[in-house]
């Protein structure tokens, strides 16, 4: 059996569909079709449900995929050894990352990379919960996402960074003269907010539920950018995530408004497969998170992007700010 049958079993599986299953590994489909048919006759069992069209996987041919993971995965780590040995590490990493977690993966491959530029990256955006799956199928060799709030089942975790709120919003409005908001006042804007798929706002869902209210979010998306874009579009406000204006930022005629400290903070962190400790590519990356001050620079953004409104971080995280009431709209 050749690596290369697995590997297009393992497109077959992730494609469900023979001809995109072919175009992926540059092959023919007949070409891709006889390769798993020798899979079959050498294993003696039945892998594909054919029929006018692929019919899934047998029982079967789903332990045989996942073997197929684990084989493609070593063979993967054994390259990562040998070009170590040869001086010089080299490979895709593989990262999955929920989107508010997203545009911090760059302050870890920015170093990783400098140290080891052949090093290429393969960095999706996923719920939590594919992230999950993905690394049990050993599709990721890493993942990004909250590792202290839903079940994750048994993985590594390496905590990065607790996650603040803010309240992103018009400039001039009911909380302009405002050091901090509470939630049920945020919860009476007209809001952009992620999905609910999104473990983020089932987070922000249980803060508002905390403080007695819940939200109707005018719009509702999947992606960071589209929050942005509405938000300055139609003049919405959004609770977004201390991390995203690393990339992001504060739109113009905008101001972020730290918001009241919820009653329980998540972590974001680092999500390993056990057998990946003996990955070179995710030694490298975890050596950079052992010497890259991930919550400082956030924490840094964070002030610079508060204080033009004179806004005092240290008072707010000891309470001793007066939020006062809002003025009447």
């Amino acid at each position: 059996m050749l690596l290369r049958q697995l590997e297009y079993l393992c497109a077959l599986a992730q494609e469900g569909h023979f001809g995109r299953a072919a175009e992926v590994c540059h092959v023919s489909q007949p070409a891709l079709s006889a390769a798993i048919r020798k899979i079959e006759a050498e294993l003696g069992v039945q892998i594909v449900l054919r029929g006018q069209k692929f019919g899934g996987l047998t029982q079967e041919g789903q332990q045989v995929v996942s073997w197929a993971h684990r084989v493609l995965a070593e063979q993967e780590a054994l390259r990562q050894q040998l070009s170590g040995m040869r001086g010089g590490l080299s490979g895709t990493l593989r990262i999955g990352a929920i989107p508010t977690a997203l545009t911090v993966a760059s302050l870890l491959a920015q170093p990783l990379h400098e140290r080891h530029p052949k090093v290429r990256f393969c960095l999706e955006s996923l719920t939590s919960r594919q992230i999950v799956h993905r690394l049990s199928e050993f599709e990721l060799d890493v993942g990004m996402t909250y590792v202290d709030g839903e079940s994750l089942g048994a993985v590594h975790t390496v905590p990065l960074y607790g996650e603040r709120y803010l309240l992103l919003t018009p400039r001039h409005n009911e909380f302009s003269e405002r050091s901090m908001v509470g939630w049920a006042e945020a919860a009476d804007r007209p809001l952009c907010l992620l999905s609910p798929v999104m473990q983020n706002r089932r987070i922000l869902d249980r803060n508002f539920a905390a403080a007695g209210v819940a939200v109707h979010p005018v719009v509702e998306t999947d992606t960071v950018s589209a929050i942005y874009a509405h938000v300055r579009s139609m003049g919405l406000s959004s609770v977004i995530a201390h991390a995203w204006l690393h990339l992001f930022g504060v739109p113009e005629d905008m101001r972020v408004i730290p918001m009241e400290r919820p009653p329980h903070e998540y972590q974001v962190g680092l999500v390993l497969a056990g057998w990946r400790s003996e990955s070179l590519l995710v030694n490298a990356l975890l050596g950079v998170v052992c010497e890259v001050d991930l919550p400082g620079e956030l924490e840094r953004i964070m002030r610079q992007s508060v204080n033009p409104a004179g806004v005092d971080l240290d008072e707010v995280d000891r309470g001793e700010v007066d939020r006062g009431e809002p003025e009447p709209r």
